[in-house]
């Protein structure tokens, strides 16, 4: 169970953009379907497409991602190591792979990076703290 939660919450979102992004017609964006619309008070209207959902999804991953990176345990050395892996099939996916190289894709890749620094910037800063308290 705990190598399951050590998995980086960015892998389901390459899995997930990688399923809808390369299904579909190629001359069509799946990434541009409406998944739902609503109103404001103010009377705009809000349009929520696939792309959108991507990006809030990774927003909230991320802040998820942060709060992970503050286990100072083997498994989060695990969990650094995947969030690596999982940052480097993101940027060669959007160098290399035509119907991912796009600004959601891009955003995405750019949310992963920031897991990975991040997550070593935190252990890192804990692990310090931890070391000055026990020395």
């Amino acid at each position: 169970m705990r190598l399951i939660l050590s998995i980086p919450l960015f892998f389901y979102i390459l899995i997930a953009a990688n399923i809808i992004m390369l299904s579909g017609p190629i001359d069509q964006s799946m990434i541009n379907v409406i998944l739902f619309e609503f109103d404001l008070p103010s009377q705009r209207r809000i349009i929520m497409t696939v792309s959108d959902a991507f990006i809030l999804a990774s927003i909230f991953f991320l802040y998820i991602e942060t709060f992970k990176a503050t286990r100072t345990s083997v498994i989060s050395i695990i969990d650094h190591a995947l969030s690596l892996l999982v940052f480097v099939i993101f940027l060669i996916e959007f160098l290399v792979v035509p119907r991912l190289g796009n600004t959601t894709f891009l955003i995405m890749t750019t949310a992963s990076l920031m897991d990975v620094v991040m997550g070593f910037t935190v252990t890192i800063s804990t692990a310090k703290r931890d070391i000055a308290f026990g020395g």
